[in-house]
Protein backbone atom coordinates (compact mmCIF):
# COMPACT_ATOMS: atom_id res chain seq x y z
CA UNK A 1 0.00 0.00 0.00
CA UNK A 2 1.28 3.18 -1.07
CA UNK A 3 -1.41 5.70 0.60
CA UNK A 4 -3.50 4.96 3.79
CA UNK A 5 -6.63 7.24 4.82
CA UNK A 6 -7.24 7.23 8.34
CA UNK A 7 -10.11 8.20 9.86
CA UNK A 8 -10.04 9.21 13.49
CA UNK A 9 -11.12 12.09 15.98
CA UNK A 10 -10.51 15.82 15.42
CA UNK A 11 -10.41 16.08 19.56
CA UNK A 12 -7.71 14.46 21.94
CA UNK A 13 -10.28 12.57 24.10
CA UNK A 14 -9.81 11.43 27.69
CA UNK A 15 -7.18 8.23 27.25
CA UNK A 16 -3.68 9.44 26.38
CA UNK A 17 -3.02 5.97 24.90
CA UNK A 18 -5.11 6.97 21.97
CA UNK A 19 -2.66 9.92 21.42
CA UNK A 20 0.21 7.96 21.76
CA UNK A 21 -1.06 5.30 19.05
CA UNK A 22 -2.17 7.56 16.67
CA UNK A 23 1.20 9.32 16.73
CA UNK A 24 2.84 5.92 16.44
CA UNK A 25 0.43 5.17 13.67
CA UNK A 26 2.06 8.24 11.96
CA UNK A 27 5.41 7.68 12.63
CA UNK A 28 5.03 4.04 11.55
CA UNK A 29 3.32 4.73 8.10
CA UNK A 30 6.59 7.73 7.37
CA UNK A 31 9.11 4.84 8.34
CA UNK A 32 7.31 2.57 6.22
CA UNK A 33 7.01 4.87 3.43
CA UNK A 34 3.30 4.87 3.14
CA UNK A 35 1.58 8.19 2.35
CA UNK A 36 -0.83 9.30 5.02
CA UNK A 37 -4.42 10.60 3.71
CA UNK A 38 -6.33 12.10 6.61
CA UNK A 39 -8.77 14.93 7.66
CA UNK A 40 -6.64 18.01 7.65
CA UNK A 41 -6.93 18.85 10.86
CA UNK A 42 -4.04 20.44 13.02
CA UNK A 43 -5.94 19.33 16.56
CA UNK A 44 -7.10 16.15 18.47
CA UNK A 45 -6.16 12.63 17.34
CA UNK A 46 -5.56 13.67 13.47
CA UNK A 47 -3.21 16.61 14.57
CA UNK A 48 -0.81 14.13 16.88
CA UNK A 49 -0.95 12.02 13.72
CA UNK A 50 -0.49 14.06 11.06
CA UNK A 51 2.48 15.96 13.21
CA UNK A 52 4.17 12.81 13.69
CA UNK A 53 3.72 11.11 10.57
CA UNK A 54 5.37 15.11 9.48
CA UNK A 55 8.21 14.39 12.05
CA UNK A 56 9.69 10.92 10.62
CA UNK A 57 9.87 12.60 6.91
CA UNK A 58 6.47 10.93 5.92
CA UNK A 59 4.08 12.64 3.49
CA UNK A 60 1.05 13.22 4.68
CA UNK A 61 -2.09 14.51 1.79
CA UNK A 62 -5.30 16.26 3.95
CA UNK A 63 -8.78 16.69 2.75
CA UNK A 64 -10.89 19.19 3.89
CA UNK A 65 -14.29 20.75 3.15
CA UNK A 66 -13.92 24.52 2.77
CA UNK A 67 -16.48 25.42 5.57
CA UNK A 68 -14.23 23.52 8.20
CA UNK A 69 -11.24 24.95 7.69
CA UNK A 70 -11.68 27.15 10.71
CA UNK A 71 -13.52 24.97 12.59
CA UNK A 72 -11.02 22.21 13.03
CA UNK A 73 -8.23 24.36 12.45
CA UNK A 74 -6.41 23.20 9.65
CA UNK A 75 -2.71 21.92 8.92
CA UNK A 76 -0.31 24.34 7.36
CA UNK A 77 2.44 22.02 7.56
CA UNK A 78 1.16 19.53 5.25
CA UNK A 79 2.87 18.25 2.18
CA UNK A 80 -0.52 18.52 0.35
CA UNK A 81 -3.72 20.11 1.58
CA UNK A 82 -6.55 19.41 -0.68
CA UNK A 83 -9.75 21.95 -0.31
CA UNK A 84 -13.35 20.14 -1.31
CA UNK A 85 -16.79 22.03 -1.18
CA UNK A 86 -18.73 19.85 0.78
CA UNK A 87 -18.42 16.31 2.62
CA UNK A 88 -19.10 14.08 0.33
CA UNK A 89 -16.46 15.77 -2.05
CA UNK A 90 -14.02 14.90 1.27
CA UNK A 91 -14.84 11.47 1.46
CA UNK A 92 -14.44 10.85 -2.80
CA UNK A 93 -11.55 12.51 -2.73
CA UNK A 94 -9.86 10.44 0.34
CA UNK A 95 -11.18 7.07 -1.19
CA UNK A 96 -10.03 8.16 -4.66
CA UNK A 97 -6.41 8.97 -2.75
CA UNK A 98 -5.93 5.74 -0.76
CA UNK A 99 -5.15 2.25 -1.14
CA UNK A 100 -6.66 1.22 2.50
CA UNK A 101 -8.28 2.31 5.11
CA UNK A 102 -8.14 2.50 8.76
CA UNK A 103 -10.48 4.07 11.51
CA UNK A 104 -8.87 5.19 14.87
CA UNK A 105 -11.33 6.49 17.86
CA UNK A 106 -13.19 9.16 16.65
CA UNK A 107 -16.85 10.34 17.29
CA UNK A 108 -20.03 10.76 14.70
CA UNK A 109 -17.99 11.87 11.87
CA UNK A 110 -15.32 8.91 12.27
CA UNK A 111 -17.54 6.35 12.13
CA UNK A 112 -19.53 7.71 9.17
CA UNK A 113 -16.52 7.86 7.32
CA UNK A 114 -15.73 4.44 7.82
CA UNK A 115 -18.72 2.93 7.18
CA UNK A 116 -19.41 4.37 3.94
CA UNK A 117 -16.04 2.78 3.10
CA UNK A 118 -17.13 -0.38 4.20
CA UNK A 119 -20.21 -0.08 2.58
CA UNK A 120 -18.86 0.69 -0.91
CA UNK A 121 -16.50 -2.87 -0.30
CA UNK A 122 -19.46 -4.80 0.70
CA UNK A 123 -20.86 -3.46 -2.58
CA UNK A 124 -18.19 -4.58 -4.33
CA UNK A 125 -17.01 -0.99 -5.42
CA UNK A 126 -13.49 -1.77 -4.09
CA UNK A 127 -10.79 -4.22 -2.53
CA UNK A 128 -9.51 -1.94 -0.16
CA UNK A 129 -7.88 -3.30 3.11
CA UNK A 130 -10.13 -2.09 6.03
CA UNK A 131 -9.11 -1.82 9.21
CA UNK A 132 -9.83 -0.72 13.02
CA UNK A 133 -7.05 0.36 15.43
CA UNK A 134 -8.99 -0.95 18.44
CA UNK A 135 -6.96 0.94 21.06
CA UNK A 136 -7.58 -0.41 24.65
CA UNK A 137 -10.84 -1.95 23.29
CA UNK A 138 -12.36 1.34 22.23
CA UNK A 139 -14.69 0.29 19.49
CA UNK A 140 -15.38 -3.63 21.57
CA UNK A 141 -19.16 -2.75 21.84
CA UNK A 142 -19.32 -1.76 17.99
CA UNK A 143 -17.54 -4.95 17.02
CA UNK A 144 -19.76 -6.65 19.40
CA UNK A 145 -22.88 -5.18 17.65
CA UNK A 146 -21.76 -6.20 14.15
CA UNK A 147 -21.46 -10.04 15.80
CA UNK A 148 -25.27 -8.89 16.55
CA UNK A 149 -26.32 -8.14 13.41
CA UNK A 150 -24.64 -11.53 12.12
CA UNK A 151 -26.58 -13.44 14.44
CA UNK A 152 -30.14 -11.59 14.21
CA UNK A 153 -29.05 -11.89 10.07
CA UNK A 154 -28.67 -8.32 9.10
CA UNK A 155 -25.05 -8.72 7.99
CA UNK A 156 -23.14 -11.45 6.36
CA UNK A 157 -19.84 -13.00 8.00
CA UNK A 158 -18.01 -12.87 5.15
CA UNK A 159 -18.44 -8.62 5.42
CA UNK A 160 -17.78 -8.32 9.11
CA UNK A 161 -14.81 -10.53 8.06
CA UNK A 162 -13.59 -7.76 5.64
CA UNK A 163 -12.92 -6.00 8.68
CA UNK A 164 -9.05 -6.42 9.81
CA UNK A 165 -8.96 -5.17 14.24
CA UNK A 166 -5.93 -5.60 16.27
CA UNK A 167 -4.75 -2.90 19.45
CA UNK A 168 -1.08 -3.42 17.88
CA UNK A 169 -0.16 -1.44 14.77
CA UNK A 170 2.24 -3.44 13.44
CA UNK A 171 -0.40 -6.72 13.41
CA UNK A 172 -2.82 -4.41 11.62
CA UNK A 173 -0.84 -3.28 9.24
CA UNK A 174 0.46 -6.65 8.27
CA UNK A 175 -3.27 -8.24 8.42
CA UNK A 176 -4.06 -5.32 6.02
CA UNK A 177 -1.01 -5.98 3.48
CA UNK A 178 -2.39 -9.73 3.80
CA UNK A 179 -5.85 -9.15 3.24
CA UNK A 180 -7.65 -11.06 0.11
CA UNK A 181 -10.50 -9.63 -0.76
CA UNK A 182 -13.78 -11.73 -0.90
CA UNK A 183 -15.16 -12.71 -4.10
CA UNK A 184 -17.38 -9.73 -5.92
CA UNK A 185 -21.71 -10.00 -4.63
CA UNK A 186 -23.43 -12.65 -6.73
CA UNK A 187 -26.43 -10.31 -7.25
CA UNK A 188 -23.44 -7.52 -9.27
CA UNK A 189 -23.75 -8.44 -12.56
CA UNK A 190 -20.56 -8.74 -14.51
CA UNK A 191 -18.84 -5.54 -15.34
CA UNK A 192 -21.04 -3.19 -13.12
CA UNK A 193 -17.62 -2.75 -10.94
Amino acid sequence: MERIVVFCGSSDGKDSKIIEDASKLGSTLAKQKVSLVYGGASVGVMGHMAQACLNNGGSVIGVIPDFLMLREIYHKGLTELIITKTMHERKLKMYELSDGVIMLPGGYGTLEEFFEMLTWAQLGLHHKPIGILNTNGFYDELLAMLEKMIALEFLKKENYEMIQVDSEIEELLKKMADFEPIAVPKWLKKGQI
